[in-house]
């Protein structure tokens, strides 16, 4: 269990449409997340954005197919996410990948 106190977090930006071995990347992450013992992470799923091919993204009502941004954020101890990131990193083909230093207030009930 993650300890008030300093903590890092992990976040990562995708398109939902990457997969690796026809997967969603999103899913891969969190399945490595889940079985890492990594203490939280959340897949958001964004409403529109673009990266760095400049290229929209967005969920407008006409568009039958889309590709929306995804957003992962993971928190753990520094330890923790320099270990995953190692594990992680190449399998984000494009996108970005990010770790802030944060401050966990709460954890658990």
């Amino acid at each position: 269990m993650l300890k008030t106190g300093p903590a890092k977090k992990l976040t990562i930006y995708i398109d939902e449409a990457d997969k690796i071995h026809g997967k969603p990347v999103y899913e891969v992450l969190l399945d490595i997340f889940f079985k890492r013992k990594i203490a939280g992470a959340s897949v958001f799923r964004g409403i529109e954005g673009y990266g760095n091919d400049r290229v929209f993204h967005t969920a407008k009502i006409l568009e039958l197919s889309t590709s929306l941004p995804v957003k992962i954020e993971a928190v753990d101890t520094q330890l923790k996410i320099d270990e995953i990131l190692l594990e992680i990193t190449p399998l984000v083909h494009k996108g970005l990948i990010e770790v802030s230093d944060t401050q966990v207030i709460k954890s658990g009930t």
